[in-house]
């Protein structure tokens, strides 16, 4: 049953304050995955995309159907060639920084959920800049800065201090926060911006409606054009994920797949990178009003919303080396959702950034930091920055802690 919220807000029409764009990306994105058919692909189409130098859109269908699974490990040496080829033997390595957990979005899946009784937290530019030096005196350049989804407690001009104190200790700063409007992602380019990540969750119009019940995040058209107005802000690189699990999850890397290889296409000068995320536990409100580490498909019982797919770590490889042999210069960035052992594996076949030292609380950086704000969700490589350092090293790879210098 719909609430009234859901009644009065559509998942497909505007806010009043969300700008609209030109852009047929959307329409062309939801039609090819709606027709993608994994099962429809033969062992003789993923044969020819493997042969193939420069792989087309019905390839890269092809490398994620179930008829490629047979074939992982040829996918993974073509993948680790390419990986090689356009990114030597090097290994970018950053850490992401929440500065707030507040969120106005009702979203059944998150730990920040509106209507989930953690522990909020915001960190004011004081303990923000003592978080950020205490990072980078671990030897990283690169920060990833995080909030929940709330304009209200953290706002457009936050966030650009925010940026304005990173550049002051690192040489890129990336942000992963609520969509925002093209003239909005032109001021956090002007404090210190580089690249934007937006997670689309899932491209299932219909799934997603089950899974957003309120907020902004409900509107699934702004979310997807979040992209394409933080170019035209100016933001030189952005990144696209499907949180992979929420729904069909070779049809969610599908359209992931499509959404970044048209933006490509759109703007050639853009930086395209992928996240591959899958389902982690997040902390939720017991009935004894406790915060519990609770499954996802625990979450959803209590709605009965249509069920996601658990994805094998095989069919997460599978899905990396895919976007990795279709759009073979774009980063893939491999997080701590994943297992130490299964990072390790895949740095050098298909992912080329790692993150290290992570915490998704807040204020959990700094020694000095008293009180902390709860996590979104359970990590499982808990290795600090020496370590993953390291673990590189032993790979016969190059860590690299700045790939980009302005001059």
């Amino acid at each position: 049953m719909q609430t009234d919220m859901q009644k009065k807000v559509s998942h497909m029409e505007y806010m009043e304050d969300m700008e609209q764009i030109d852009s047929d990306i959307l329409d062309k994105v939801l039609c090819e995955r709606e027709a993608f058919d994994a099962k429809h692909y033969t062992e003789q189409e993923v044969k020819r995309a493997l042969e193939n130098d420069n792989r087309t859109i019905e390839d890269f269908a092809a490398l994620l159907s179930p008829a490629a699974e047979p074939y992982l490990e040829e996918i993974a040496k073509r993948a680790r060639q390419e990986t090689a080829k356009h990114f030597g033997n090097s290994v970018y390595m950053f850490t992401p920084i929440y500065i707030s957990n507040y969120c106005e979005n009702h979203c059944i899946y998150c730990g920040f959920n509106c209507h989930n009784h953690i522990h909020r937290m915001k960190l004011d530019m004081q303990k923000m800049e003592k978080e950020m030096a205490a990072i980078a005196s671990s030897g990283l350049e690169e920060i990833l800065i995080l909030t929940g989804e709330s304009r209200a407690k953290s706002d457009v001009t936050y966030i650009g201090e925010a940026c304005k104190i990173a550049r002051k200790y690192f040489r890129m700063v990336g942000l992963e926060v609520y969509p925002m409007n093209s003239q909005e992602y032109a001021y956090l380019k002007k404090c210190g911006a580089d690249y934007v990540t937006v997670f689309q969750e899932t491209y299932d119009t219909d799934r997603y409606q089950t899974l957003h019940l309120s907020g902004h995040k409900r509107i699934f058209p702004y979310r997807f054009h979040a992209q394409e107005r933080a170019l035209l802000g100016g933001m030189r690189g952005v990144a696209f994920a499907a949180l992979l699990g929420l729904s069909d999850f070779r049809k969610d890397a599908y359209a992931t797949g499509l959404h970044a290889y048209y933006i490509q296409r759109k703007y050639p000068h853009a930086e395209i990178s992928f996240s591959c995320p899958r389902l982690r536990p997040i902390v939720t409100t017991a009935e004894s009003g406790q915060p519990q580490a609770v499954q996802e498909k625990e979450v959803f019982s209590v709605v009965e919303p249509l069920r996601g797919q658990e994805v094998s770590e095989r069919e997460l490889m599978q899905i990396m080396c895919a976007y990795r042999l279709f759009m073979p210069y774009a980063g893939l960035t491999i997080s701590t959702r994943e297992r130490a052992v299964f990072r390790n594996h895949v740095i050098g076949v298909a992912a080329t950034k790692i993150s290290a030292g992570v915490s998704t609380g807040i204020g959990s950086h700094s020694q000095e930091m008293e009180e902390q704000g709860d996590s979104q969700f359970e990590i499982a490589d808990h290795r600090n920055v020496p370590q993953v350092f390291q673990a590189i090293k032993e790979q016969g790879l190059q860590p690299v802690m700045n790939d980009y210098v302005y001059v």
